[in-house]
């Protein structure tokens, strides 16, 4: 009997949209602070190990809340010198921007941030495109309630990153806590 075949540990951490607007908007998203938390435990997991650590911040104006060049665009969590922030306009982070570039020779990433069901998931589906073992810590993303309207119902945020996290499948570690991550160093 052969043992199973571990994935690989993650060697980089994607930070997707942690931006004033999007953090401190008003109705804010799920338990912020609690979110924030999680991502600097993933933060200082990553730098110790020497991973790979990218911000991803969106400049785009397709949400009408969050006023394009703004001072609230500006990023929440400190990045450290050496660390990329890529730029996007589209949901998915790779999509025309240098991520696949940065994340060249990795083969798995932790993925973390807002929203969890638009520009987290459409990030994590693009490393999963490009052939790389995703870990999606549930404390590690957020996103806000969804109100009712014509013909539904209001969900609340938890249930709603709960759907965008088993949306992306079998493929991805869902691991309860960003505490429980490790981390290995830039191959």
């Amino acid at each position: 009997m052969t043992a199973p075949t571990l994935p690989p540990p993650p060697t980089a951490l994607v930070v997707v949209d942690v931006q004033h607007d999007v953090v401190h908007a008003d109705p804010p998203p799920r338990e912020p602070d609690a979110l924030l938390a999680a991502l600097r435990t993933l933060l200082a997991a990553a730098r110790s190990a020497g991973a790979l650590v990218v911000h991803v911040q969106d400049v785009g104006d397709a949400d009408p809340r969050f006023a394009a060049g703004s001072p609230g665009r500006a990023l929440v969590l400190d990045v450290a010198d050496g660390e990329p922030v890529v730029e996007k306009t589209d949901d998915d982070a790779f999509v025309g921007t240098r991520l696949a570039d940065l994340l060249a020779g990795h083969a798995a990433v932790v993925v973390g941030g807002l929203q969890s069901e638009m520009c987290v998931a459409a990030t994590a589906r693009g490393a999963l495109a490009r052939g790389l073992a995703v870990t999606l810590p549930q404390d590690a993303h957020s996103t806000y309630d969804v109100p009712a309207g014509d013909g539904g119902i209001a969900v609340p945020a938890a249930h709603v990153s709960r759907v965008a996290a088993w949306s992306l499948g079998d493929d991805v570690a869902l691991p309860a806590r960003s505490a429980d991550v490790r981390f290995g160093p830039v191959p």
